[in-house]
């Protein structure tokens, strides 16, 4: 860690407080700038800290430390909680982020719903608003995110001038696999030509960013969940279509398009002449879950609760889950040949009941392949984030980039 703090004038801590956030650069003349974010990220992993740990832990000296934590305050980016006592010397006194100090708002557009999350510092959520359709309408759907990203806003009162970004989540091709979902091509085609990230920037001064829904939990999941344990992951969420992520060294890999991670696209098999294979979306999506209680006459959203694994549900989910479990079995077979990976990681949208269900599953079917040439099978675990994922991880994307030393951790390509 280069640590130049120390030759630096301390802060005026007489100034008044800024309306505004100030911005957190890193490059070679922001070397002060980026110990602020060294502490703070070492705060954010490992909670609350006093300032011999937290010169411990980011190998910065003890009066680089205090300049740090000085002007941190001055921001009101941290706050102090009871001295430990009990010890030789002076009470230590832990010092944490403060939950107050800055905001983010993710936005999560998917095929079935759309959600908006006030995520705090810490990366907790605040406020949630969810709106649920049978497919999103352009028109119906852009002026709903303005509405429900000004209520947001202006539900913070004074704290509005803390936030420092929005985060936006949605299909990579929204309108994709249309005839799936009983959509005209005009439906499907307004979507796949449409900027969301360019028309929510109209809607606000705040900076807007994008990633492509199921990379965005993957960063939720990177940053907050298994990931901070991974190294390397293949990232599995199972929503209406199942999508993906993938996450090598600790970085999300978004690829050249920004589309790393497509898993539903994966074909089952070698095509034959004339004749295109099935994709893993056809065998491995809720959707396809929703249509076997709809054809039994039961409620298809029920593959999204605990009823999922209840009767009468439960003898079509069996089905399902076997069926899903060999396509899923087949993707981490040709993931791990290609990739060599610790793990894979899944979550989504279901019941975390009906997840642990297909992830035993998975492992058995992946016992019937061929393992030569190949290390081992990775292991399977579950996701921590669940449906938030996408929506958080959209959230976490401007907090990030305004707080975090990795600034690429999910800008790399």
């Amino acid at each position: 860690m280069l640590d130049t703090d120390a030759s630096l004038p301390a802060v005026d801590n007489t100034a008044a407080s800024p309306a505004l956030l100030r911005q957190r650069g890193s490059n070679h003349v922001g070397l002060r700038q980026f110990n602020e974010r060294v502490v703070l990220q070492a705060l954010r992993t490992h909670g609350s800290l006093a300032k011999a740990e937290m010169a411990r832990v980011t190998g910065l000296t003890a009066q680089t430390i205090g300049l740090i934590t000085a002007r941190l305050d001055e921001d009101q980016l941290l706050r102090r909680e009871a001295p430990v006592r009990g010890r030789v010397g002076q009470p230590s006194v832990p010092i944490g982020l403060n939950p107050d100090g800055a905001f983010a708002i993710g936005i999560k557009i998917g095929r079935r719903s759309a959600d908006w999350l006030l995520v705090d510092f810490t990366g907790h959520v605040r406020e949630r608003i969810v709106l649920d359709y049978a497919f999103p309408d352009i028109d119906v759907l852009l002026p709903a995110i303005r509405t429900h990203l000004n209520q947001l806003l202006d539900g913070l009162g004074p704290l509005r001038s803390r936030v420092v970004g929005v985060g936006v989540a949605a299909p990579f091709q929204l309108g994709g696999w249309h005839r799936m979902l009983g959509l005209t091509e005009a439906q499907s085609e307004a979507w796949n030509n449409i900027d969301l990230a360019e028309q929510v920037q109209q809607m606000t001064e705040l900076p807007v960013s994008f990633a492509k829904d199921t990379s965005a939990a993957c960063v939720a999941e990177l940053l907050q969940g298994r990931g901070r344990d991974i190294p390397s992951f293949l990232y599995l969420f199972m929503d209406t279509f199942v999508g993906g992520g993938l996450v090598i060294n600790s970085h999300l890999h978004r690829g050249l398009h920004g589309n790393a991670g497509a898993v539903a696209s994966l074909p089952l098999s070698p095509a034959q002449p004339g004749q295109a294979p099935a994709q893993l979306i056809s065998q491995a999506s809720l959707w396809e879950l929703e249509q076997r209680f709809r054809e039994h006459g039961l409620d298809p959203m029920a593959a999204y609760d605990k009823r999922v694994l209840q009767a009468p549900w439960l003898e079509h989910s069996r089905g399902w889950i076997a069926r899903a479990a060999a396509g899923l079995a087949h993707c981490i077979v040709s993931a791990t040949a290609f990739l060599d990976l610790d793990a894979v990681v899944v979550d989504g949208a279901a019941a975390p009941e009906l997840l642990q269900a297909l992830c035993e599953s998975a492992r058995h079917a992946l016992a019937d392949y061929n393992w030569e040439g190949l290390h081992q099978p990775p292991r399977l675990e579950l996701g921590t984030m669940g449906s938030d994922a996408r929506a958080l991880g959209g959230a976490l994307l401007p907090l990030h980039a305004c707080f975090a030393p990795d600034t690429d951790i999910f800008l790399k390509a």
